[in-house]
């Protein structure tokens, strides 16, 4: 099975100047556009009790973070086709 090594991650990426604020101006795209995801989230979250948190509020939390993931890659891919954004060739 092939093991994926998040602790070396995207926190620690060195990144120019221009690259941060690219960044920075794509995070904010993100956010907007996945705002309606995270609210799903946490009024999922605030609704359930202590012990109702795990089980099937997992999956569903899970369910709703790949969207998130998901419409981070599409708005990233069309950023660059609008030249938004550069990434690397």
């Amino acid at each position: 099975m092939l093991k994926r090594e998040f602790t070396k991650g995207s926190s620690n990426l060195e990144l120019s100047v221009d690259q941060e604020a690219e960044a920075q101006r794509l995070a904010d795209t993100i956010a907007v556009k996945t705002k309606e995801e995270l609210l799903q989230i946490t009024r999922l979250l605030v609704s359930k009790r202590d012990h109702e948190l795990f089980g099937e509020t997992e999956f569903q939390v899970r369910d709703l973070v790949h969207k998130i993931g998901a419409r981070a890659i599409e708005t990233a891919v069309n950023e660059r086709k609008k030249g938004g954004i550069k990434g690397r060739a």
